[in-house]
């Protein structure tokens, strides 16, 4: 009998030695993890059992106790607000487009991110509808919560419609010839003009007339896009050598990161028209809060790129300039990606409080989603019945849904960006 030789980890010779089997089933992490000491066994039961109750609670809460047939009357209001019910073909409209610009770039990101791998000598894994489902599942519950609340099936055929738009788009994007790829981010910008174009121009709903989760969605994105390159300027700007750069930025930061944004959404509505030569008219009681926001959001967010800026070595700089690179090109291929890395976290952070900051231009008039779960409770239907118990909740879902998706897609980019791990 010939004896099989084998490998030093033990593995037969012939086959591949891939990593010891570490798995322990379920059971076995319990034990590991939950039941390992007296102590952890303890608060296992007992934070167990708070759960428990607590989800008993909240399905009894909303699947027994609750009539949520005021949500069912008014979920147009919830997303839409006041946004006149004849053109409501224009926000469809517009997600189609959104989903186009979506699917485009997608497509191409893919495509580079499997060239970048290629040149690196890695491999992508492969991506499956499972996977798509288990990072995306937060907006996938709120999209099915919202159309089970639908009265037609309209609804629901109009949003598979605009799904298959943008899977083909994004079949498209990973066709386009890598010429286009480089200016990928112009698609998305005239994609995002053409969906706001489809709204309010040529007979449109003006901006003042928006309102629900379609204007949160709105002022949070528009937000995030205008304050975002304003921070880095002044997070740069703050740390120039030139004294009058850096004492403007100082001064910028300092003062508008101490005013609440609720006062600076008041001054915009009464003090912007003051700085406007006479010539021209005066933007719309939405432009007027975006520039508070933009004002607001980009103080914060150049505080967060100079943390992340303080943490670049200096020893990398140093570098760069030995080598002859320009300063800017040292903080366009040195600083910033480094900067941006390390400070996800917090940058996400402040995206999310931006989005739950729109809740603020109630005080404006806007009927924004938190405003319209208070006014359709004084519907002459629902009036004196105390149904803020069913609105408020569904408000918070929506707002939930929305913003833990943000973070786990800032905990996704982390992972693969390494951050805290290298």
């Amino acid at each position: 009998m010939t004896a099989v030789a084998t490998h030093p980890s033990g593995a037969p010779r012939g086959r591949a030695a891939g990593p010891p089997d570490t798995s322990v089933g379920p059971v076995g992490w319990m034990r590991e993890n939950l039941f390992n000491s007296a102590l952890n066994a303890v608060l296992t039961a007992l934070f167990g059992a708070f759960i428990a109750w607590a989800a008993v609670r909240l399905a009894l809460l909303v699947f027994v106790n609750s009539d949520w047939e005021i949500v069912q009357r008014n979920l147009t209001s919830f997303m839409l607000g006041r946004f006149d019910r004849a053109e409501l073909w224009r926000p469809w409209a517009a997600t189609g487009i959104l989903a186009v610009t979506f699917g485009l770039v997608g497509g191409a990101g893919s495509v580079t991110a499997e060239q970048i791998a290629q040149q690196e000598g890695r491999q992508l894994p492969r991506i499956t509808w499972r996977d798509r489902l288990r990072r995306f599942w937060p907006m996938a519950l709120l999209v099915v919560v919202l159309l089970g609340f639908t009265r037609t099936i309209a609804p629901t055929l109009l949003a598979l419609l605009v799904l298959a738009v943008g899977v083909v788009a994004r079949s498209v994007g990973t066709r386009l010839p890598s010429v286009l790829n480089r200016f990928i981010w112009v698609v998305a910008l005239l994609g995002f003009v053409a969906a706001v174009v489809v709204l309010s121009r040529f007979g449109g709903v003006g901006w003042d007339e928006w309102g629900g989760l379609h204007l949160s969605i709105f002022a949070t994105g528009s937000g995030i896009v205008l304050a975002f390159p304003l921070g880095l300027l002044l997070a740069m700007g703050r740390r120039s050598s030139l004294p009058a750069v850096r004492i403007v930025s100082v001064g910028y930061i300092e003062f508008f990161r101490g005013v609440p944004l609720i006062t600076l959404l008041l001054m915009g509505q009464f003090m912007i028209g003051f700085f406007l030569p006479g010539w021209i008219d005066a933007p719309s009681q939405l432009a007027r809060a975006l520039v508070a926001i933009v004002i607001f959001e980009s103080a914060y967010i150049a505080e967060i790129v100079r943390g992340g800026l303080q943490g670049v070595d200096r020893g990398q700089i140093e570098a760069g300039q030995a080598l002859g690179m320009s300063p800017l090109a040292v903080v366009r291929r040195i600083q910033l990606p480094q900067a941006l890395r390390a400070v996800i976290p917090a940058m996400v952070g402040q995206f999310i409080s931006l989005f739950q900051d729109t809740t603020l231009f109630f005080i404006l008039g806007f009927d924004e989603l938190l405003n319209v779960g208070q006014r359709v409770t004084n519907q002459p239907d629902f009036v004196g019945q105390g149904l803020q118990s069913v609105t408020l909740p569904f408000v918070a879902f929506v707002f939930w849904a929305i913003s833990y998706s943000m973070s786990r897609e800032s905990r996704r980019l982390e992972t693969r960006l390494g951050v805290g791990t290298r």
